[in-house]
């Protein structure tokens, strides 16, 4: 009974770990290149560009782009609270602006960080 309880529990471990798709041909930076951080999210839903479905963009410098060589649905649910068709987020990008789309070779969606959305009380 011990035995088919561990088994199960890392069976359910290993389904979650591999709950996040990740795209191995983003997932490691080329230590020649420059990392930038970029605001990353749908490019029709939160920067507002022309196009058929959801799709992810980066702005840089202010100007969105839409992202090849990885997906949307590559960095979790697209439609999830803090998912890019309705948050902004930031990532760690390498790669290109080409015939005005970013061709992505590394990218890595930074943790959100926690908004203090009330200050702490302050003991006298």
């Amino acid at each position: 009974m011990k035995k088919g309880l561990f088994f199960l529990a890392f069976a359910l471990i290993g389904l979650i770990g591999s709950a996040q798709k990740s795209d191995p041909k983003v997932s490691t930076p080329d230590p020649n290149k420059k990392i930038q951080i970029v605001e990353a999210a749908c490019g029709e839903c939160q920067f507002k560009l022309a196009g058929k479905s959801c799709d992810l963009a980066v702005r840089i410098d202010g100007k969105p782009y839409f992202v090849d060589g990885t997906s949307i649905d590559s960095h979790g649910d697209a439609h999830a609270k803090n998912g890019f068709c309705n948050a902004v987020r930031k990532a760690e990008v390498q790669g290109e602006i080409v015939n005005n789309r970013f061709k992505v070779t590394y990218f890595k969606l930074l943790k959100e960080e926690k908004k203090d959305d009330q200050a702490a009380p302050q003991k006298n």
